[in-house]
């Protein structure tokens, strides 16, 4: 591991860049404090989108097929139940 001052690296930032791409990890110092670490970044990880996120944790499903656009035109289903009339239920029986 490589340690660098941050005018150095400024200074010479590219050659930097260069050892991080070859796998070598550099660490960034402010006088005598060590403030940041640069590392590789594989290729295969690209950057994390939110809905990338939300599927490795299970909350979301992506679809594997196209999307049935037609099903969009359809009206809504009716209402099997009232939403109010649940709440008002539920508070009545102090829930």
């Amino acid at each position: 591991m490589e340690k660098v001052g941050v005018a150095e690296l400024k200074n010479r930032l590219s050659e930097y860049l260069q050892k991080v791409r070859a796998g070598e990890t550099v660490l960034v110092f402010d006088r005598q404090d060590p403030v940041a670490r640069i590392e590789r970044v594989s290729p295969d990880s690209a950057p994390d989108d939110r809905a990338r996120r939300l599927e490795r944790a299970g909350i979301i499903r992506r679809g594997s097929g196209p999307v049935p656009f037609a099903r969009l035109r359809e009206p809504a289903p009716e209402a099997r139940a009232s939403v109010v009339q649940a709440l008002v239920d539920e508070r009545a029986e102090g829930r």
